[in-house]
């Protein structure tokens, strides 16, 4: 493991904060249609046509899943793989809509690891939930949904929303008011102190830490943090330590949290204790020493999970850096 220099333009040769979402307005509306009014079986069947253009006319995201599945699977991949993992990530945002819907009752969802999670919002500290582009995020209400009697688990994302407005606007104007995500947007001078007031309520704190973003370490909404080169499917890539030294300077605990979509109306939830910065670190070094091992072990998670769900990480940019090479 090693510290990036962030400055460093190649690390910015792919920007993917600032690039436009591929989507059309209409064709979202109309999707979201054909789902609420003619049901998920027959809107599974319009995803197939979008997979194959996107899969045609989308040649830097087809080029970057190849180099992904490579290192995940083998050299042995064919286009069969690239077309099931563009399908597997258009069907989890088709299911979006129905989880926003509260239509539970659609799928089968497993939940492991919860009870510990669910014992920091019963106590009021709330906790971070650091995730990846991984399955479904919103996968997480079924530990809602599950029994009655189980806490509310409420759950804001961080993120930045510019980047698929026009995709949140749709779910959100078709998602029920209770299910609707709260959003703290990142970038913003009062996003520290918003985060700070949820997690005292007892929330929990989304992220989704697979993304070095682009001028992080300038952004007075973002926690700084260090650009870190670690082992990844085979090669270095370029990780940020922001997330940790966030949880650091709130004092919370942070948990790995993953929404696996496992095909049909299949999803497993898993969460796994990821590290615990509830007590305050006065040692510095220490500090740099708990920071950088809870980074290799969320790393070391999300390999894991893609060695064995290869069809599940839905990151299409360039994220091993290979275009400027």
């Amino acid at each position: 493991m090693s510290v990036v220099d962030p400055s460093d333009n190649n690390q910015r040769a792919d920007d993917w904060s600032r690039k436009p979402e591929r989507s059309n307005m209409l064709a979202l509306r109309v999707i979201c249609w054909i789902a609420l009014t003619c049901g998920r079986g027959v809107a599974r069947l319009v995803l197939h046509p979008i997979s194959i253009y996107f899969f045609l006319f989308s040649p830097a995201a087809r080029r970057n899943i190849k180099r992904y599945l490579r290192r995940a699977i083998g050299p042995d991949i064919g286009w069969r793989d690239g077309y099931r993992l563009l399908y597997s990530f258009a069907s989890t945002v088709l299911d979006r809509v129905y989880f926003l819907r509260g239509r539970w009752d659609l799928f089968d969802v497993s939940i492991t690891g919860n009870v510990p999670v669910e014992a920091e919002a019963l106590a009021g500290r709330g906790a971070f939930l650091l995730g990846a582009h991984v399955g479904s995020f919103e996968a997480l209400g079924a530990c809602k949904h599950r029994s009655p009697d189980a806490p509310r688990l409420r759950a804001a994302m961080l993120m930045f929303p510019d980047n698929a407005r026009q995709i949140n606007a749709i779910l959100n104007a078709v998602s029920l008011p209770e299910m609707r995500p709260h959003v703290i947007a990142l970038g913003r001078a009062h996003s520290m102190l918003e985060l700070r007031d949820w997690l005292d309520a007892g929330g929990m704190a989304g992220l989704l830490a697979d993304r070095t973003l682009p001028g992080q370490e300038s952004d007075p909404g973002v926690q700084r943090g260090n650009n870190l080169s670690i082992p990844f499917l085979g090669e270095p890539a370029i990780f940020n330590d922001g997330p940790f030294r966030l949880a650091v300077l709130l004092r919370r605990k942070v948990y790995f949290m993953s929404g696996l979509y496992l095909g049909g109306a299949r999803y497993d939830v898993q969460f796994e204790p990821l590290a615990d910065f509830s007590v305050r670190i006065t040692d510095p070094a220490e500090r740099e020493h708990r920071i950088r091992e809870a980074v290799q072990s969320y790393v070391t998670r999300l390999e894991d999970l893609c060695r064995k769900y290869p069809y599940n990480w839905f990151n299409f940019h360039d994220f091993w850096l290979e275009d400027g090479r």
